[in-house]
C-alpha cells in the first residue's frame, strides 16, 4: 500500500457509509472500513477517533458555515430572521449532499447510540447560534428561543428533505418551515 493515499477522508466515509449500511454500524469494523477503502486502520485514526466520528465529522464545518451566516445578517434583521439566513446558507451547502445525507440519515435511525450523538450534535449548533446572536447583542432568553426554534426547524425540514417523495429544494422547505413557525406562534 503506497503512504499517501489521495482523498482518504472521503474514501474512508464513503466505505463507512456502504458498509454501515450493508452490515449495520455495530457490526461493522473500522477494520473492515479501512480494508473497504483500500487503505490502513492507522490512516483511519487520522482522520477520525472512532468509527461514528465518520458519520459526524462535517459538524464543526457546518457550525461554521452557520454561524459566518449569521453573523453576516444586516445588523437591523431580527434574531429569527438571522437565524433563517443562517439555516438557508447550510441548505444551499447540502443540497448536492441529497443521497449522501439520505444514506447516512438511514444508518442514524436504525441505532440509539447514534440518534443520541445527532441529538448532541444539534444540541450544539443550537449553542452556536445563541451564542452569535448574544455576540450581535441580542439578550437572552431570545437568543436561545431564536436559536432553538432555528434548529428544530433546521431539524424538521432536514427530515423532509430527505424524504423519498420530497420534490423540493432543501431551500424551499426551510423557507416553507419558517413560515410554518410564524404561522404557529401567530396563534393561526
Amino acid at each position: 500500500m503506497s503512504r499517501w493515499e489521495p482523498n482518504a477522508r472521503g474514501r474512508l466515509e464513503r466505505a463507512a457509509l456502504e458498509l454501515y449500511s450493508e452490515r449495520g454500524f455495530e457490526q461493522t469494523t473500522v477494520t473492515e472500513i479501512a480494508k473497504r477503502a483500500g487503505l490502513t486502520e492507522r490512516t483511519f485514526f487520522r482522520h477520525y477517533a472512532d468509527k461514528r466520528e465518520v458519520l459526524f465529522a462535517g459538524s464543526a464545518t457546518l457550525e461554521e458555515l452557520l454561524v459566518g451566516a449569521l453573523e453576516g445578517a444586516p445588523g437591523s434583521a431580527t434574531p429569527i430572521a438571522a437565524v433563517a439566513r443562517a439555516l438557508d446558507a447550510a441548505a444551499a451547502a447540502f443540497e448536492e449532499r441529497r443521497p449522501h445525507s439520505q444514506q447516512r440519515q438511514k444508518v442514524i435511525s436504525a441505532n440509539a447510540e447514534l440518534r443520541e450523538r445527532e441529538l448532541i450534535k444539534l444540541a450544539s449548533l443550537s449553542a452556536a447560534l445563541s451564542a452569535a446572536l448574544r455576540r450581535r447583542g441580542v439578550a437572552d432568553p431570545t437568543a436561545s428561543l431564536a436559536a432553538e426554534a432555528g434548529i428544530t426547524v433546521f431539524k424538521i425540514g432536514f427530515e423532509r428533505w430527505i424524504d423519498e417523495s420530497n420534490q423540493q429544494s432543501m431551500s424551499q422547505i426551510m423557507r416553507e418551515s419558517f413560515e410554518q413557525l410564524k404561522a404557529v406562534t401567530a396563534g393561526n
